[in-house]
């Protein structure tokens, strides 16, 4: 029997289903049904449902709800839009962080791959981008990158899905580290740019690979138009 689930529990659950692709990208969903799945009530699963529209992460169709598809596009806008601003919150760091929360950061990267799950490892990289931007001391950085990052998720289990990429990411992130931690600030923005370009660049690559292979288990993957302007980025 599933657990009973309300309120910011079942907006906390929901949500990471869907970026752990539990629920699929256009995958239909109906309050009925996620009554059924998470034994809640039809009030607070709307409400969650209502959050996560304005996440991103699902989208209404007609009296139904869908999880929201992966687009191309967007990819590409979260991109450039994360490079400007983490390019510039490393800038930053290099200035206003402490000795202590540099090396705080570079001990957040020494666990062992090999004892870290694949979902651990995947959020871990994702929380590294958010904690490097924290680092700014500018919190509308911060929250622009963990907005970026959230979006970005899904296709991380995508693109980050070996230990060996894990790994590679790693490493591309000790090296924005030693470079922080030398107050090179050029250099430091230089490693995230490429560091971001290679994750778009692999993203891309493998989502136009494998795209009917994915189309065939449930995903939708879309392109939209990019001169129609999005309100909710981040």
């Amino acid at each position: 029997m599933a657990v009973p689930v309300t309120g910011v529990a079942l907006y906390d659950r929901l949500r990471a289903a869907i970026l752990s692709l539990d629920y699929v990208p256009g995958e239909k969903l109906t309050e009925r049904g996620l009554e059924v799945d998470l034994d809640a009530s039809r009030t607070p699963i709307r409400a969650a449902l209502l959050r996560l529209e304005a996440d991103g992460l699902v989208r209404r169709e007609g009296r139904g709800w869908s999880v929201s598809p992966i687009d191309l596009t967007e990819i590409r806008a979260l991109s450039e839009y994360r490079e400007a601003v983490e390019a510039a919150a490393v800038r930053l760091a290099v200035e206003r962080a402490s000795d202590s929360d540099l090396l705080a950061l570079g001990a957040s990267l020494d666990t062992p791959s090999q004892a870290t799950s694949e979902e651990e490892g995947i959020r871990s990289g994702s929380d590294f981008h958010a904690i490097l931007a924290q680092l700014s001391g500018n919190p509308f950085m911060a929250e622009s990158i963990r907005g970026v990052m959230t979006r970005l998720l899904r296709t991380r289990w995508l693109e980050v899905r070996t230990p060996a990429s894990r790994a590679h990411a790693n490493e591309e992130h000790r090296a924005i580290v030693a470079a922080l931690q030398r107050r090179d600030a050029d250099g430091a923005a230089a490693l995230v740019i490429a560091h971001n370009r290679g994750t778009t660049e692999r993203t891309l690559g493998f989502l136009s690979e494998e795209r009917r292979r994915l189309r065939g288990r449930g995903f939708a993957i879309v392109e939209s138009d990019p001169a129609v302007p999005r309100l909710d980025v981040v």
